[in-house]
């Protein structure tokens, strides 16, 4: 990698030389891609380099991670990875690759749970929500992105909080569930903060898993407030190839932490509902401890692994 950018990044980011090819785990449409084409815009105004987006979606996001250690390890191969999902799929036993096989360079956004249903929906509120469900157990359907996924943990845990049962509907992507839950073909979803935001015409938000409100959502309620202590999400990153060396990784890492620095980048991720973070590879070793701990908690309570 050249510093190759203008300005005050061309002292201070290791911007790539040539284009980096960034792989998404999920199809086009999704918070995974939004968040992907925000960083792509920004790389290429600030390092003046294209970002080739090759798309592998399938299986919640194991088709791609897979196969990502089968990739260049040269640092300008970078693949979108996912938790809960690099955690809960490999307990369940159903995918190809451990969790120790992804290698994170950088988490950069978190994406609260959110749930909803269509505006056409008669549910107008959660408490219509919770009476629906009760009245009619296994009735209502919910789609979400991926199975063993932040989605169907979400959706599990609202079934067990609330006792009520519902059904999940699992979709290659966030993507492809928006027909569906915009169409009727599914009652609602349990999704994240940025589908709510950006088809805000279409669905009716009816709660969401954050400390406080959200402030483009001020008239939704978290669940905190409706008893439950449910503050949780997805995180997003990006990863590389084992094979890829340690400065590389670095370097990325570093590039990474500039782009989710950037005012631009700030403003975008604001807009959409994203909440950005920072665990570069100096956080790394103590974060995904601490998040293996508590995922494989998480899936013990759900059942993963048990055939």
């Amino acid at each position: 990698m050249a510093g190759a950018a203008p300005g005050a990044w061309a002292q201070t980011v290791p911007c790539p030389d040539k284009s980096i090819m960034y792989w998404q785990a999920f199809p086009p449409g999704g918070e995974s891609d939004l968040s992907a084409r925000h960083q792509e815009l920004v790389l290429r105004k600030k390092c003046n380099v294209q970002t080739v987006m090759q798309y592998k979606g399938g299986a919640g996001g194991a088709l791609m991670w897979t196969q990502m250690n089968q990739l260049p390890g040269d640092g300008l191969n970078v693949v979108g990875i996912n938790l809960p999902h690099i955690v809960f799929q490999p307990i369940q036993g159903d995918v190809q690759y451990k969790t120790q096989d992804v290698v994170p360079v950088y988490w950069f956004h978190f994406t609260p749970d959110i749930l909803v249903v269509p505006v056409s929906s008669p549910i107008r509120n959660f408490q219509d929500f919770v009476k629906a469900a009760k009245a009619s157990p296994g009735r209502i359907s919910l789609g979400g992105s991926g199975q063993y996924s932040a989605n169907h943990a979400a959706h599990e845990r609202l079934d067990a909080a609330f006792g009520i049962k519902t059904i999940y509907v699992p979709f290659k992507g966030t993507g492809d569930m928006a027909t569906s839950v915009m169409g009727g073909q599914v009652d609602g979803a349990m999704t994240y903060t940025p589908f709510a935001i950006n088809n805000r015409e279409r669905v009716r938000p009816l709660a969401v898993a954050m400390e406080k409100r959200h402030p483009l959502m001020p008239d939704v309620p978290t669940f905190r407030e409706l008893g439950v202590d449910w503050v949780d999400g997805a995180w997003r990153g990006i990863g590389v190839p084992r094979s890829t060396p340690p400065e590389q990784r670095k370097k990325l890492s570093d590039l990474w932490r500039a782009l989710n620095n950037d005012p631009e980048m700030k403003e975008l991720a604001a807009r959409n509902g994203f909440e950005l973070v920072n665990v570069g590879s100096e956080e790394m070793d103590a974060f995904m401890a601490a998040k293996v701990k508590l995922y494989t908690e998480g899936a013990a309570r759900m059942g993963l692994g048990k055939k």
